[in-house]
């Protein structure tokens, strides 16, 4: 499976770079298949990233009505609490584009039982991509971070989650947050037909560089994402400090 690294200057430079490459595979995928699937991530980082795609020219070259929404993970809180992923998301990028609400698939964070919610959410993904029993979406773009300590989505370093093979979401007690998350597994997260992590910041240069170079372990989760088109990594300067010469770019 391939890697490709592109390496710019800035968080800005990223957003803009994350942009005409979501921007090109919702094009892409409107025109060969009629919808665009796209699974969000949380955190910072993609703040930048979906504040343009809500401003010209990304707005209008997205076909929104045509654009289906999911998260790759969410925090088992409410969607209007300050760590949501669903609502940095909302604030961000969804309000300010003309996308109808029943495109829009968001965890039910705030389920008093995560289990639940993880099921409910295989059941809205079985839903929405027609997928026959044991089926697997193949989400046109999925969208991951990476932690400072190599976890992304909300698999975490040595978490049993990542032996699973079945479910396509589930519940997971993430131990250095001290909280539940809901997340996409390994197996729905490899199905997709490209993925495109986003990194930026000094603090993930090290997790980068083992992701990167060390080979796949499950105290490295990211370094387990191998998706049939590869993997593409759109990363800062400050992020790729430690890689060393492995950028394919660096605009």
């Amino acid at each position: 499976m391939s890697v490709t690294v592109t390496v710019v200057a800035s968080e800005a430079a990223l957003a803009e770079e994350a942009a005409h490459a979501v921007t090109g595979a919702a094009e892409e995928a409107v025109r060969h298949a009629g919808r665009f699937t796209l699974a969000l991530s949380g955190g910072n980082t993609p703040r930048r990233l979906y504040a343009r795609l809500a401003t010209p020219p990304f707005r209008s070259r997205i076909d929104w009505p045509r654009v289906d929404v999911f998260w790759g993970d969410e925090r088992c809180v409410p969607p209007d609490h300050p760590d949501s992923n669903y609502r940095l998301a909302y604030e961000s990028l969804l309000s300010r584009v003309p996308i109808p609400p029943e495109r829009i698939h968001r965890m039910r964070g705030e389920d008093p039982d995560p289990e639940r919610a993880a099921q409910e959410y295989a059941r809205e993904l079985q839903r929405v991509f027609n997928l026959d029993p044991g089926g697997r979406p193949r989400f046109d773009l999925i969208l991951l971070g990476l932690g400072a300590d190599g976890h992304t989505a909300s698999l975490f370093p040595g978490s049993a989650t990542l032996n699973e093979t079945a479910r396509l979401a589930v519940a997971t007690y993430a131990e250095p947050v001290k909280g539940y998350r809901l997340t996409l597994t390994l197996p729905v997260l490899n199905a997709a037909a490209r993925v495109i992590f986003l990194v930026s910041g000094e603090t993930k240069a090290e997790a980068l560089r083992a992701a990167l170079n060390d080979g796949a372990s499950p105290n490295r989760p990211a370094s387990l994402i191998w998706p049939e088109r590869g993997a593409f990594w759109l990363v800062d300067r400050d992020a790729a400090r430690r890689l060393a010469g492995r950028a394919d770019g660096d605009r």
